[in-house]
């Protein structure tokens, strides 16, 4: 049977109101008290209930964090700056992955109510504003991350992903490539067609030059290997001489790929992805990319929760970072 405090209060022959103090404000206890509720503790094994403590004090000191996929390291590190922001405010972090299923996100969201988290912070597969309004009006607020919010009401931190799609095309094009496919998905999410539509600008403005999409289901590293095969089975007058892919996972497949079939990289086709995690560099030919400052990212939506939560009155604000072009040897050759 677990020991409660009521145990652990006989057992050091204090009160009960004794033993609280001893786990919140030591400093009111006397020394041979504190020692005595301690050896208690010890003794019968006794753990407190925080859940049911922050219940009764109405403030729960865990925060829910939903990615879209917790394969893709840009998400691990945007979760790591998340933690580390919420150590700081005496914080934990519970993480969840909604494999881009809307159903799974919205499973999570119901678990995350249930246990009464301070605050989520959600990157949506979808548009979650409905239900996300329904957990601001019962006291759990919610801020984007790796998306604007789009009616700004609620506080979001993203990248502009449509600047950091023109900055991978213009690098193309700069280097001289005039047929550049853009590859990765699923292709209605909205970072996926941001990047996209940035690309579509940049080849615009250069003349005798062809954006091609080949949509794809998903976009993890499997999804690069059939992109590259899909790419390599075609005549060399038909490929095109560049790829840009909507992230580095898919680039790192894409990679792969046209090694395996003979196809050199950047001479034959140049290959640049999206994120710029660490495999990036680490890539067989170091990869090309577009950094987004995921750590930062994390760092700052969880402050802007923290601070929502204290003033359910703060305006929504949304925090756009700039990408930053990374040029490597799968471009450079």
């Amino acid at each position: 049977m677990t020991a409660n405090i009521r145990d652990v209060a006989e057992r050091a022959g204090v009160s009960v109101g004794t033993v609280s103090n001893v786990l919140n404000h030591n400093e009111r206890v006397s020394p041979d008290a504190a020692s005595r509720v301690r050896a208690a503790i010890a003794d019968l094994g006794y753990v407190r209930n925080d859940a049911a403590r922050q219940l009764r004090a109405g403030r729960s000191r865990t925060v829910g964090l939903v990615v879209l996929d917790v394969r893709n390291p840009f998400f691990t590190e945007l979760a790591r700056g998340a933690e580390r922001e919420a150590d700081r405010h005496g914080l934990s972090v519970l993480l969840a992955n909604s494999d881009e299923d809307i159903a799974r996100e919205s499973r999570y969201l119901a678990l995350f109510e249930q246990q009464r988290v301070r605050g989520i912070l959600i990157s949506p597969y979808q548009q979650a504003g409905a239900r996300l309004r329904e957990l601001r009006d019962r006291g759990i607020p919610s801020v984007l991350v790796d998306r604007r919010s789009e009616d700004e009401l609620f506080s979001s931190v993203s990248v502009d992903d449509e600047n950091g799609g023109y900055l991978a095309a213009r690098h193309l094009l700069d280097i001289g490539r005039r047929r550049i496919l853009y590859t990765g998905g699923p292709i209605d999410m909205r970072q996926i067609d941001d990047r996209r539509r940035g690309a579509r600008r940049a080849v615009d403005e250069t003349g005798a030059a062809s954006l091609e999409i080949l949509p794809a289901r998903a976009s993890q590293v499997e999804d690069g290997r059939a992109a590259g095969h899909e790419i390599a089975s075609r005549p060399p007058s038909h490929r095109p001489d560049a790829v840009f892919c909507a992230n580095d996972l898919v680039a790192l497949g894409v990679l792969q790929s046209l090694a395996s079939h003979g196809i050199r990289v950047p001479d034959d086709v140049a290959l640049i992805g999206f994120d710029d995690i660490d495999f990036a560099a680490a890539a067989v030919v170091p990869l090309s990319s577009v950094r987004q400052p995921s750590l930062l990212m994390g760092e700052t939506a969880l402050r802007m929760l923290v601070a929502e939560t204290d003033d359910g009155e703060r305006p929504a604000e949304q925090v756009v970072f700039q990408p930053e072009l990374v040029v490597r040897a799968s471009t450079a050759g």
